[in-house]
C-alpha cells in the first residue's frame, strides 16, 4: 500500500524555545492550513510536543475530529542548551558535515535518525494518509535522506507553515512541495 506523509512545519511563533506560542499572524496561517488540507483525507496526525507544532495544527485537527498524537521525536533539533553565538554560521557548517555537534547538542545524523524513525513506523502501520508536523530543522534534515542535495539553502527557503508530502510505495520514495506560500 502506498502511504502519504504529510510534513508540515509549524506556523510563525513567537520564538524558539518548547512552550512559544504562534503570533497572532501564525494564528491565521493554522487557519488557512486547515482549509489547505481539508480536502486531503488525513486520518492521523501526529505532532511535535511544542506548543507552536500543536497550535499549528489544532484548528484541522479539532474540524475534523482527529486525536493529535504527540511523538517526541519530531521535537526541533537541539542545537546547544546555550546559546551558539553564531548559530546561522553553525546550521549552515552542520547540513555540509551532520557529524557536526556542539556540547550538549544534537548532531543532523541523531536528529535524522529520530526523525527516520517516526517515518518507519507511519510506514509499517496501516493508515495510508498521516500528517506529521514539526520544524524547519526536522523538516530539511528529513527531505535531505531522499535527497543529499538538500541543506541549509533550502532549509532557509522553507516558509511558516510549509507542507511536503512524502510518498512511500515498495518501489519508491518521492517528495513534493505542496504548500505555495
Amino acid at each position: 500500500m502506498e502511504k502519504n506523509i504529510y510534513i508540515i512545519r509549524h506556523c510563525k511563533a513567537k520564538g524558539q524555545y518548547p512552550e512559544a506560542e504562534l503570533t497572532e499572524a501564525g494564528q491565521e496561517q493554522a487557519k488557512e492550513l486547515a482549509a489547505f488540507l481539508k480536502d486531503i483525507k488525513i486520518e492521523r496526525i501526529i505532532s511535535s510536543p511544542y506548543l507552536r507544532a500543536k497550535q499549528t495544527i489544532a484548528p484541522f485537527a479539532e474540524a475534523e475530529s482527529i486525536e493529535v498524537e504527540i511523538d517526541s521525536r519530531l521535537a526541533e533539533r537541539t542545537l546547544d542548551p546555550n546559546a551558539v553565538p553564531d548559530w546561522l554560521q553553525w546550521m549552515k557548517d552542520s547540513f555540509k558535515d551532520l557529524e557536526i555537534r556542539d556540547v550538549g547538542g544534537e548532531s543532523g545524523k541523531e536528529a535524522t535518525e529520530r526523525i527516520a524513525g517516526v517515518i518507519h513506523d507511519i510506514v509499517a502501520g496501516d493508515v495510508e494518509n498521516t500528517a506529521v508536523v514539526t520544524h524547519g530543522g526536522m523538516t530539511t534534515l528529513l527531505l535531505r535522506q531522499y535527497d543529499e542535495g538538500i541543506g541549509f539553502d533550502q532549509w532557509k527557503a522553507l516558509s511558516n507553515p510549509d507542507v511536503y508530502v512524502l510518498t512511500v510505495s515498495d518501489e519508491e520514495v518521492r517528495y513534493e512541495r505542496l504548500w505555495k506560500s
